[in-house]
């Protein structure tokens, strides 16, 4: 069974959903791009000749190009600004939707969305890609095998320069709504709890090129035994991270390392005497499912795949909407300067 697709939105981040419905082999046949929306008439038509799409309707009103190819799904690919409206006009069209993150500009605006699936009966998704990739997948699968014991703490550093251009550089509050989201998602899934408050500091250096929020400090509280820190900035330039962050996971029996990258260390405590206890290295547990190691590819092929089943995909509205309350729950505390708890 194919799907009949229209995407919505047509800039940059679109040519990532279409190289990963191109190069991945579990997703030929499933999707047929049969439109292509945009507010720039040129940026569909310039999509439509670089994916050789062209069957697909081009148009600059989403409504009208889902009259005119019945659809089943719509990809929504526009700037958070955009979301709500897209969301909202391609339910009432009977369309299911995979978004990209954030879900929306304010919670209000997502917990309209996440009513407006459950009236309409279809599944609304968001594209966490971040958290589909091997490393965390490693990490999930080595804490589920009990080897680090209990889980304390989880510390995050993220530090990248990047210079977009465009929209990002005048969004308020940048790197917590446009990037931490990614490194957030992925700590709430490997606690495997929801978050319960926050204290969040966030600023922008004078010499940041983005105009608002570029850096911001946040310990998030997971009940009384579990810490998640998030040191970040996006306006940090001379030592890159990862984009997926430096992370360090503290459990009862040891530490576990990973780079963001290919790098992984755990350490497991070894014996019971000493000042400091001895250490033996230990191998990081494999994914449970390599099929859910491919990033925006494996977002796609569990949507699909839950349409096909009638399950809820793991990246549905209604669960990453307590994503989305970390953000900005942190985003509250930033403006009173005190610890906020977390309402899911």
């Amino acid at each position: 069974m194919s799907f009949r697709v229209v995407l919505a939105g047509c800039g940059a981040m679109s040519k990532g959903w279409l190289k990963a419905l191109r190069d991945t082999p579990a997703l030929h046949g499933q999707v047929e791009i049969v439109g292509l929306v945009d507010l720039n008439p040129a940026a569909a038509e310039g999509l439509q000749a670089e994916f050789a799409l062209s069957s697909a309707i081009t148009g600059t009103d989403l409504g009208a190009v889902l009259d005119a190819t019945k659809s089943d799904i719509v990809f929504d690919v526009v700037i958070p600004g955009g979301r709500h409206s897209v969301v909202k006009t391609a339910l009432a069209h009977g369309c299911h939707v995979l978004s990209e993150k954030p879900m929306a500009a304010s919670l209000d605006e997502a917990r309209d969305l996440v009513a407006a699936a459950k009236s309409a009966g279809r599944i609304h998704a968001i594209v966490q890609n971040r958290r589909y990739n091997d490393g965390i997948r490693r990490i999930r699968a080595t804490l589920d095998s009990g080897m680090l014991g209990t889980l304390n703490a989880i510390h995050c550093d993220f530090f990248v320069g990047a210079h977009f251009g465009g929209f990002r550089e005048d969004m308020d509050h940048v790197l917590l709504v446009d990037m931490a989201i990614h490194t957030l998602d992925a700590a709430r899934y490997l606690a495997g709890r929801h978050p319960t408050a926050v204290y969040c500091l966030e600023g922008n250096p004078r010499s940041s090129w983005y105009r608002h929020g570029s850096v911001a400090n946040a310990i998030f509280e997971f009940g009384p035994e579990l810490i998640f820190t998030y040191r970040g900035s996006w306006s940090a330039e001379g030592a890159n991270t990862s984009w997926d962050s430096d992370w360090r996971l503290v459990g009862s029996k040891g530490t576990l390392l990973w780079d963001g990258e290919g790098g992984f260390e755990l350490n497991l405590v070894a014996g019971s005497e000493g000042f400091f206890r001895p250490l033996e290295p230990a191998a990081v547990a494999q994914p449970h499912d390599q099929q859910q190691t491919l990033g925006h590819a494996s977002v796609l092929i569990e949507f699909l795949d839950a349409l096909r089943t009638g399950r809820a995909p793991e990246t549905v509205s209604s669960d990453n909407f307590k994503s989305l309350a970390m953000v900005f729950a942190a985003i509250e505390s930033a403006g009173r300067r005190e610890r906020v708890a977390i309402s899911l």
